[in-house]
């Protein structure tokens, strides 16, 4: 079998007596971590540690699968400001849960001639997340629509769930780096002023189907 040493290094192929009297000799366990190898592959370590790896990587592995997943906020030009909010809320909630965002904003009939009011839609949505998620590019055109995708921020970068009783954390879970303090503050609630979407931009307009 070929053996690994405590230190990484690779030690040669050696019989399985010999491998077990190294592991002996250093105090530790003789892990095989690859069986179909050619010849199999064994590590000198210690089983608990390995272990404790093994379950990191894992737990790590599945994260960045979580992240794959994406969920769709759709949004209009002329959202409700109260609508508006509970999309906020939703988006922050999907990038607590590590997973990515995209934002489509649909227009009808005349509002393509006023795009202006849906970038500005879009903006505001992007500071209202940015606590927890970051943009992947500039949002676009696509259509008769804007299309923008948001990543979730590193857990110690990203700021406290607002959840009253969010899900808990995973075991082993990485703690946030020292002198990062996420904001305790949960995602800023629209207000009155909306920045000139408090009453829809297109309530005059002729909209068509």
């Amino acid at each position: 079998m070929r053996v690994i040493g405590v230190d990484g290094s690779q030690l040669g192929v050696l019989s399985l007596q010999d491998a077990l009297n190294m592991a002996r000799n250093n105090g530790v366990d003789l892990v095989k971590i690859a069986a179909t190898a050619n010849p199999p592959v064994c590590r000198l370590v210690d089983y608990g540690k390995f272990r404790y790896e093994q379950s990191k990587k894992d737990k790590e592995s599945k994260k960045r699968q979580h992240a794959t997943k994406v969920k769709e906020i759709q949004l209009s030009p002329g959202i409700d400001p109260h609508d508006f909010g509970v999309k906020v809320n939703h988006a922050v909630e999907f990038l607590c849960e590590d997973m990515k965002v995209k934002v489509t904003l649909k227009f009808r009939g005349r509002e393509m001639a006023h795009k202006e009011f849906g970038f500005k839609r879009i903006e505001e949505f992007v500071k209202k997340t940015a606590a927890w998620g970051h943009p992947d590019a500039q949002p676009k055109l696509v259509g008769k629509g804007i299309v923008l995708m948001i990543s979730p921020l590193p857990r110690n970068k990203r700021a406290k769930d607002p959840r009253p009783h969010p899900p808990a954390a995973p075991e082993l879970e990485k703690s946030a780096a020292p002198g990062d303090t996420p904001s305790s503050n949960g995602p800023a609630q629209p207000s009155s002023n909306t920045g000139g979407f408090g009453n829809n931009p297109f309530s005059n307009l002729n909209v068509g189907s």
